[in-house]
This record gives structure tokens, C-alpha cells and sequence, in this order.
């Protein structure tokens, strides 16, 4: 049993200590994302699965890679996030800003990479609340004349 839980904390002392941190929110998602110096590959987990198996559309994919393919230094940092909220096609917007704003704190020399390809902006859509007397937001019952 003790060794068992002395190699539980070796592993732990081994995972090297965030390099930053970046929080990124779309509709309803929510995303935390730590950046570690990696082995050079750029790794991406989230929610400790591979981003690839996480996210089923391609869509959802290339929108995690865009910050790596338009600052190519990014690829030095293994990626972690932590999501939660929203749907798939959400997260993974969140996921993408999060990076971005985490790659801004330890490259300032990445601001007009990511500036470029729009990815320090925040996408402020959300749902629009549904108004009483109507079906939903904007739809309305139909009119019945007599």
C-alpha cells in the first residue's frame, strides 16, 4: 500500500508547473487552460482525454488548432484544460480562446499573430431570452382572426 501511494506522488511531483493560465467563455461554456513547457509536440487534453477524441467534429478540431497554426511557438507548450458547460462546438471556441489568451502571458510577441486570425476576440453571442406572451424569443402564436 505505501508503495503504491509513494508512486502516486512521484508522478505528481513530476508534472511540471503551469507556465500560465487562461480562461475562456462561450454561450455557456466555460473553459480553464494551464500551458506547461512540453516535450515540443503541443499536446492538447481536455478534461484529461486527447482533444481529438474529445471533440467528434472536424470543425471543433481545427477550431483548438487555430492559435498553434497561427503562432507556430506555440507547439513548445503542452496544453491542459478544464471544461465545463455548453455544448461541443462551444467548448471548443472557449478552448480556443483560452489558449490564446494564456500564449499572450508568457509570448507578448504572439498579440499580432493572434490579432491577425481574430482570436483575442470574444464572441459575445448568446441565446436571446425568451419573451412571455410569445412561443420563443422573437416567434410569435399565430394570429387567429376569428
Amino acid at each position: 500500500m505505501k508503495a503504491a501511494n509513494k508512486a502516486a506522488l512521484a508522478s505528481k511531483k513530476q508534472t511540471k508547473a503551469p507556465a500560465a493560465h487562461g480562461v475562456g467563455r462561450r454561450k455557456a461554456a466555460v473553459a480553464r487552460v494551464w500551458l506547461r513547457h512540453g516535450t515540443g509536440t503541443g499536446t492538447v487534453l481536455i478534461n484529461g482525454k486527447d482533444y481529438t477524441t474529445y471533440f467528434d467534429t472536424e470543425i471543433a478540431k481545427r477550431s483548438i488548432q487555430r492559435p498553434f497554426k497561427a503562432f507556430s511557438q506555440a507547439m513548445q507548450y503542452d496544453v491542459s484544460a478544464n471544461v465545463c458547460g455548453g455544448g461541443l462546438h462551444a467548448q471548443a471556441d472557449a478552448v480556443c480562446l483560452a489558449v490564446s489568451r494564456a500564449l499572450l502571458l508568457v509570448e507578448e510577441t504572439a498579440r499580432p499573430a493572434l490579432k491577425a486570425e481574430g482570436l483575442l476576440t470574444v464572441d459575445a453571442r448568446v441565446k436571446e431570452r425568451k419573451k412571455y406572451g410569445q412561443k420563443a424569443a422573437r416567434r410569435r402564436f399565430q394570429f387567429v382572426k376569428r
